[in-house]
């Protein structure tokens, strides 16, 4: 715990040291990240004390806030957010002291610490307050310093708009946490969550429920309330984008896990909908992914659909804490929580191979791109890495989180009819978001590292920096070995599960050894697998030493000397799909006739809006404006009529409290 605290405040003095030598650009930038880094290192070093502490770490402070007070703790439900959050954000500090230094001179470095710091420091006192008004408190600035660094390059449009729609969406999310903490300490007579835990058979739990639902979904970017997420993301820098992706939108999954702790036994018409909103968020999240053309903002959309899966598992979990189901209890949320943190390995790491490719060719249009291999080969290898993970090939961390929600599925079909329905829609949803992310990630991998450059941005392209490819090699590694080392791995989510439902841990032993045996086999089966391919490499290079051979070209359908522009496109690539699914995607498409047989210059276009922010939140932002101007007349300049609005609604109050 103390190692923990010892963190926040060294995020916090080396952020505002940062700030006051902002005018010496390499000294804030040094400050800044050595002052990350060391703190998630003691961050880090903390949480593996914690952990094996049986009794969970809790301090308080007195504070003189009314209702609130400084009351802090960690237990493994925090620790598993923590270490995430700890990890991928040193990682992306060292990432941004390079990725900053193309902006000296251009942007103010030592405030983009400063909020990069506080950003970090908000997340960690997020997880671990253990008092409403002190969350509250931690996630405004959470939310108040991620916005001020998508406005880092606010001078754009796109960046302004960003930030704008994300500043809206979050505090809309607030309100509806507050209306949950308001009910939770009214239920209760305190704001401290240790006085908190209602058991009542009315409605006020499910309502509670659902305001943190809406609330925690805003930020986690469920669908319908992802639509900052495809902004926000892109118009920050790569490492901030990489951290926002990769764990601080976790922490509206923390806050949810967390709620529901609270609340007794949960509905099962709960867990229904946090299953139902996980395949909507992962089916149409793909699907609007594999229809982009910028590599961030495709990135961003394939976060919607991981935090679908996360969903999905912990709508199963809901229902196993409803029917008492220890399988269906361990492998739901242990399925969920490994998703957690692998989707923050691995989105880390596609952010900062994008932000490596943005670097050195100056666009992150993807059909621009191309041949990126042979001139960036260790990002070009660590962003496969990172993809085939996101995929859920095996053995890679993605697909053991995955296959342990399918597990999970396949155990629940034989209950109530409802469950069986739902776990077939998960098993359904699940196969065909790989099989969409598969289409999506050759796309995004293919088009950019693969083929003949298609501009003039990818000429004088070349890898970047130690500081930047150190960080991308440790993910990429951080893949592999959650992978492989997963059947040891899930053994350490059992205190989790016990810190979530209050239940014994000998009642989920059994479910955990069964679940690590068959992440065993799968490992071992995968390895003589990949290990086979080795030896018939070997063997086919043995066998063909000492004759001679000779490389040819393919069939080039006549072409002999094929040009860059006769490769496949990004959009080409994804065209068969997109156009299946034309009634969700609504694609708009422009272009010109070809009317000739040698025209001397063509043009074609598509874009994929939003369904949701064109046909709901635009015209509901409309609405809202013009209602708001009518009510105009009421800001007419005069003083004295803006005190005596005060006056009337001071005595309203008064009145009411009376």
């Amino acid at each position: 715990m103390n190692g923990v605290v010892c963190s926040l405040l060294i995020l916090v003095i080396s952020g505002l040291l940062a700030l006051c030598v902002h005018r010496f650009n390499k000294l804030s930038n040094f400050i800044g990240a050595v002052g990350t880094i060391s703190a998630c290192v003691v961050g880090l070093m903390s949480l593996f004390i914690v952990y094996h502490i049986p009794v969970p770490a809790v301090a308080r402070v007195p504070w003189t806030i009314p209702y609130g007070s400084f009351a802090i703790g960690v237990d493994s439900l925090a620790a598993v957010f923590l270490f995430p959050i700890f990890v991928l954000s040193g990682l992306a500090a060292l990432y941004g002291t390079e990725y900053l230094a193309h902006y000296y001179g251009k942007k103010n470095i030592g405030s983009a610490w400063f909020f990069f710091n506080l950003l970090i420091a908000s997340m960690v006192l997020v997880v671990i307050a253990r008092n409403g008004i002190l969350f509250l408190s931690a996630w405004e600035m959470m939310s108040v310093s991620s916005f001020f660094l998508v406005l880092f390059e606010g001078e754009k449009k796109e960046a302004a708009a960003a930030g704008l729609i994300y500043l809206i969406a979050t505090h809309i999310g607030t309100l509806f946490l507050l209306v949950m903490f308001v009910l939770l300490g009214q239920s209760s007579g305190s704001f401290d969550f240790a006085e908190w835990g209602i058991t009542a058979s009315g409605c006020m739990p499910s309502v509670i429920f659902l305001c943190a639902l809406i609330g925690f979904g805003t930020k986690a970017g469920f669908m319908p309330m992802h639509i900052w997420l495809p902004e926000a993301h892109p118009a920050a820098p790569s490492h901030v984008s990489a951290v926002m992706s990769g764990v601080m939108i976790k922490t509206g999954i923390y806050g949810l896990i967390r709620m529901v702790t609270f609340l007794g036994v949960p509905r099962a018409w709960w867990g229904y909908v946090l299953i139902g909103i996980g395949i909507i968020s992962g089916v149409l999240g793909v699907l609007f992914a594999l229809a982009q053309h910028d590599v961030k903002k495709l990135l961003a959309y394939s976060s919607i659909e991981n935090i679908g899966i996360i969903a999905m598992g912990l709508g199963l979990g809901v229902l196993g804490m409803n029917a008492h189901n220890p399988v269906l209890i361990v492998v739901g949320f242990a399925g969920g929580l490994l998703h957690v943190v692998n989707h923050a390995f691995f989105k880390g790491l596609l952010f900062f191979g994008a932000g490596a490719v943005y670097t050195k060719t100056g666009t992150r249009e993807i059909d621009a791109l191309g041949g990126l291999l042979k001139k960036m080969p260790i990002t070009a290898v660590c962003f496969f890495i990172g993809a085939a993970a996101i995929c859920g090939l095996p053995p890679l961390n993605g697909f053991m989180s995955e296959f342990l929600i399918y597990f999970a599925s396949f155990k629940s079909i034989f209950g109530s009819s409802l469950t069986v329905f739902s776990s077939l829609g998960i098993i359904a949803s699940l196969a065909l978001m790989g099989g969409l992310a598969l289409a999506c990630f050759t796309k995004v991998f293919g088009i950019i590292f693969l083929g003949e450059p298609r501009s003039v941005h990818c000429q004088e392209a070349r890898e970047p920096g130690m500081r930047m490819k150190i960080p991308m090699i440790i993910l990429a590694s951080a893949c592999v070995f959650i992978g492989l080392g997963s059947p040891f791995v899930l053994g350490l989510f059992g205190r989790v599960i016990v810190d979530i439902t209050g239940s014994p841990l000998s009642m989920f032993e059994p479910t955990l050894v069964e679940g690590a045996g068959l992440l065993f086999n799968i490992v071992i089966a995968v390895l003589f697998f990949y290990l086979a391919i080795v030896l018939i490499t070997v063997l086919r290079q043995a066998l063909l030493k000492g004759r001679s051979k000779e490389r040819v070209l393919t069939w080039d359908c006549g072409y002999a000397k094929p040009d860059p522009r006769m490769q496949y496109t990004g959009s080409s690539y994804a065209q068969p799909i997109v156009d299946f699914f034309k009634g969700i995607l609504r694609t708009k498409k422009q272009g010109t006739m070809i009317a000739a047989y040698f025209p001397d210059g063509v043009s074609f276009k598509t874009e994929t809006a939003d369904f949701f922010s064109e046909k709901v939140f635009h015209p509901m932002s409309r609405l809202i404006h013009r209602l708001a101007k009518k009510l105009t007349w009421v800001q007419h300049g005069q003083l004295q009529f803006y005190i005596l609005y005060i006056l009337f609604t001071l005595i309203a109050l008064f009145i009411w409290k009376l």
